[in-house]
């Protein structure tokens, strides 16, 4: 057997290009510093050679990793069923490619986000939907790393990313409220506790506060009927819910859903029943995902940039990171950033039959 020929290294490359190892060091690092002649003929040597770089090692002499970690709230399957976050990860991937870093995709491990942190090798993360008494978020403390919190309870000393969530869940509560709905199925994300929404935090809590706030500011409070389901963020556990409350025969008047993903799985199940959307039950969602215009009827919706949210997150982790490289690095802490949604009104809302005229 022959033996394996040793593995070249950045001396035999410098060796062989008639340079110095710190050359080479920066070919691979900072080209910028060489001429491009010469990063070339360094390239050339390397081939020859059949140099290959040690990441580890890498890692190791310039301690970074080039590494960005996003940690997601639910398995990667049931991430990659959710549009919102393609839109999500579209937005960090344009901060990614200009800065010339990874995105790492971290779910939980083991049902334990808390668990995935210390093994994650990344520079930094970025945290969606995260409230600040959980473990994940004490996890990364104790790494002495930095983070952005997008969409969670934004941190006194941390930089944040989100969306007025009262507002925008306002907004679409007070649609239904004038188009006359007093009997509304609020269907919200599960928020993985059992106490409803007195155990609420960081996104859903605003959002029920949005919903809640606009029946209070009308006047509303003894007159609206208000159910609360949590539910599985996907298509199929919003379509099986409205099929289960539907059949039940105890029927609202309007869906209004935290999620245009749970809305769509409404939509699927009622037109399995032949329901009249919007003429006997109404429903909305939130986010405005692409297939959000496309549904039969089309979604009345919430619209928030997601792609927007995304880079303005990795944009502040960039900035994070560098500081916290180098402690002279200027970087302003915290800046909680607020972005601002929309209702956007599509053909599956509508008057409540009790509100319709007589001749409708």
């Amino acid at each position: 057997m022959t033996p394996r020929a040793p593995r070249a290294t950045m001396k035999d490359v410098a060796e062989r290009a008639g340079v110095s190892t710190s050359a080479v060091s920066f070919a691979y690092n900072n080209p910028g510093r060489l001429a491009r002649s010469t990063v070339e003929q360094i390239y050339k040597a390397a081939e020859e050679l059949g140099y290959v770089r040690d990441p580890a090692a890498r890692m190791l002499r310039t301690r970074t990793t080039r590494n960005m970690g996003l940690l997601l709230p639910q398995p990667i399957d049931d991430i990659f069923a959710n549009p919102y976050y393609a839109e999500l990860i579209a937005g960090i991937g344009q901060v990614c490619t200009r800065e010339g870093m990874f995105l790492l995709l971290i779910p939980p491990l083991k049902g334990s986000l808390a668990e995935s942190v210390p093994v994650s090798v990344v520079d930094g993360f970025l945290v969606v939907g995260i409230e600040r008494d959980r473990s994940e978020i004490r996890a990364i403390q104790r790494q002495q790393m930095p983070f952005v919190v997008i969409d969670g309870d934004p941190l006194a000393e941390v930089p944040a990313v989100g969306l007025d969530e009262v507002e925008a869940t306002g907004e679409v509560t007070r649609h239904l409220l004038d188009l006359g709905h007093r009997d509304i199925q609020v269907l919200a994300f599960e928020s993985g506790q059992d106490a409803g929404p007195s155990g609420w935090h960081g996104t859903l809590l605003r959002r029920y506060e949005g919903v809640r706030d606009a029946i209070e500011d009308r006047g509303l409070t003894s007159d609206v009927r208000l159910r609360v389901t949590e539910l599985p963020c996907t298509r199929e556990a919003g379509s099986q819910w409205v099929r289960r409350i539907w059949e039940s025969g105890d029927r609202p008047s309007a869906f209004l859903c935290f999620s245009d993903v749970i809305a769509l799985g409404a939509l699927d199940a009622l037109n399995e029943h032949g329901v009249d959307v919007p003429g006997e039950v109404s429903v909305t969602g939130f986010d405005d995902i692409s297939e959000a215009r496309w549904a039969r009827p089309s979604l009345t919706t919430v619209r928030q940039s997601i792609r927007t949210k995304g880079r303005l997150a990795a944009d502040r982790l960039v900035d994070a990171i560098a500081a916290n490289r180098s402690p002279d690095e200027a970087f302003t802490l915290p800046e909680h950033q607020t972005i601002h949604g929309s209702l956007v009104v599509r053909d599956s809302s509508g008057p409540a039959q009790s509100h319709r005229h007589v001749d409708d």
